[in-house]
């Protein structure tokens, strides 16, 4: 079975807006996405500084890290869209920021000492 992350790059809308784009995040989309078989964990964090500057003077930029295993690990990401096109995945927040959409990535494990 194959072993990876999908990492997430993301942010609120607004400032004002943050609070809601976190409680959604944290409440509905992440236990979502932990009952899609091959997530097996998430963990959030909150950009602090990019190349040197600090980031409280931009819009709030997070970052969600999960963890997949599976057989081919674009499975999960697949049955997550089947999910939502079917309406068995909830809407997305319009407290996500979607200009510019959030980036996603996805690393498969390629070694490593508890491989």
């Amino acid at each position: 079975m194959a072993r990876g992350i999908m990492i997430v790059e993301s942010g609120p809308v607004s400032p004002e807006r943050e609070d809601e784009y976190n409680a959604w995040y944290t409440e509905t989309h992440i236990p979502e996405l932990c009952a899609i078989p091959g997530f097996v964990g998430a963990r959030r964090y909150k950009l602090r500084r990019r190349g040197g500057v600090d980031a409280e003077s931009e819009l709030p930029v997070y970052l969600a890290v999960y963890e997949l295993e599976a057989d081919d690990l674009a499975e999960p990401q697949a049955e997550l869209a089947r999910r939502r096109a079917d309406g068995r995945a909830g809407k997305v927040s319009d407290a996500l920021r979607t200009d510019p959409p959030p980036v996603v990535s996805l690393y498969e494990l390629v070694g490593g000492p508890d491989e």
